[in-house]
């Protein structure tokens, strides 16, 4: 009984696990078509970014921790995904999904699916393309979220690969900045935004660090404070030890009768 009871609390903890999410065996599915269907930051994706500079990925990076990414599909289907450091693969989550065929023509998140498809399992989300496989051309595109100051992200394609960053943003000093894969060519535009490009990346992940250079400047004041505090702290420390040392000279305390413990008495006895 005792045994039959333990089983059937253990079901009841597995099954609240599996419909709160916290576990994937339930976790396939269809992405909403209202979440498909949002528009994309500023109205609408920099097709021709990607198209004119023939960039195999173009991803822009905004001040609210999120991208919006175009890419250039090279079969029939495309996976997306962030791993999860423990060798597995977690669903990107996806919004604001467009397709766009050879010709130009972009159609919305929801006809995609409806043409082609667009589904959610415990690993990825998983986008089938209508366009015809043999025809090179065909661009998806989606907005996801990023880290403040961080953008990373796998690489879903081979190839070229431009990240632009939101305006003021640098990452050419270390620690706070940083770039990968190395090899990654900078400029700035009119908007004084940095242009991050890689001609052929075939690593799996593009990383790029960034910061802001008023945060330089702001760690840089803490630093000075922290010096000055701790110089003072160090230097008041030491002129109190300074003060018990005269207190106790002037007490007597620190004199030393190692000496005078041995006595006048002369060589030991039989040595006399």
């Amino acid at each position: 009984m005792a045994r039959r009871r333990r089983l059937l609390a253990l079901a009841a903890v597995v099954g609240m696990l599996t419909l709160s999410g916290c576990l994937g065996f339930l976790g396939g599915g269809s992405v909403s078509d209202e979440r498909l269907d949002q528009s994309p930051p500023g109205g609408e994706y920099d097709w021709n970014a990607s198209v004119e500079s023939e960039l195999d990925a173009h991803i822009t990076v905004h001040d609210d921790a999120t991208f919006s990414a175009v890419y250039a599909v090279n079969g029939s289907e495309i996976e997306l995904f962030r791993r999860d450091g423990l060798g597995g693969t977690n669903p990107l989550e996806v919004r604001a999904v467009r397709y766009r065929y050879p010709n130009g023509t972009v159609i919305n998140g929801s006809e995609l699916a409806d043409r082609g498809a667009v589904d959610r399992t415990r690993d990825v989300v998983r986008i089938d393309l209508p366009g015809e496989s043999d025809v090179e051309g065909d661009r998806v595109a989606f907005t996801a979220g990023s880290t403040p100051k961080r953008f990373a992200l796998p690489t879903y394609v081979d190839g070229s690969y431009e990240v632009v960053l939101p305006p003021n943003r640098r990452a050419s000093l270390p620690v706070f900045g940083d770039v990968s894969p190395g090899g990654a060519t900078t400029s700035l535009d009119d908007e004084n935004r940095l242009h991050v490009r890689w001609d052929d990346v075939q690593r799996d992940s593009v990383i790029v660090q960034f910061y802001l250079p008023q945060d330089i400047q702001i760690f840089g004041g803490v630093f000075a404070l922290l010096a000055v505090v701790g110089g003072g702290g160090l230097l008041y420390y030491r002129r109190q030890i300074d003060a018990l040392r005269e207190q106790r000279e002037e007490l007597g305390l620190d004199v030393d009768t190692e000496d005078d413990d041995l006595g006048d008495d002369g060589p030991p006895p039989g040595m006399r």
